[in-house]
């Protein structure tokens, strides 16, 4: 009997990408075979990159990687874990608060799709400070945001 492949989906908006998130790709490649970062529309955030310019540099970032794949999606991330075939989602968690937003999440998943099992991941140590908002924040003022963001992501192309 052939064994089901795990698929798991990466949600967010990743307004940029950071070191954090690809840490927790790169890790999570050992415990799924194919990871889906999926590009969440979130009407609450003003984007300072287009979806486009975010989908273009996540797929160069995994350029090569066959078990990453990158899409966009405008509905419930629920409902985009079905519509991809995922089993599981996947959640980077920094803080304590982040762990309180994500647990109550994940639990309004559960019962609306109990076949996708959220799996929570820490952020190490070093990239625990990082997040998008201070990152954009610290672009918007034109500082560097380099030490924040993957080497392979250049960001330069991006802004104007």
């Amino acid at each position: 009997m052939k064994e089901m492949s795990k698929t798991a989906v990466f949600p967010g908006s990743f307004d940029p990408f950071t070191l954090g998130h690809e840490s927790i790709v790169l890790r999570a490649l050992g415990l799924f075979d194919k990871i889906i970062i999926g590009i969440g529309s979130n009407n609450n955030k003003s984007s300072f990159f287009t979806a486009e310019q975010r989908l273009e540099m996540i797929q160069n970032l995994f350029a090569g990687n066959d078990k990453v794949e990158v899409q966009y999606y405008e509905e419930l991330t629920i409902k985009f874990c079905r519509r991809v075939g995922a089993q599981f989602m996947l959640r980077g968690l920094r803080t304590s608060s982040d762990f309180e937003y994500e647990k109550s999440i994940a639990q309004v998943n559960q019962v609306m799709l109990p076949e996708v099992e959220s799996v929570f991941m820490l952020t190490l140590p070093e990239h625990a400070s990082i997040n998008s908002t201070v990152v954009r924040d610290v672009l918007r003022y034109g500082g560097d945001v380099s030490k924040f963001l993957p080497a392979n992501i250049k960001i330069e192309k991006y802004i104007k």
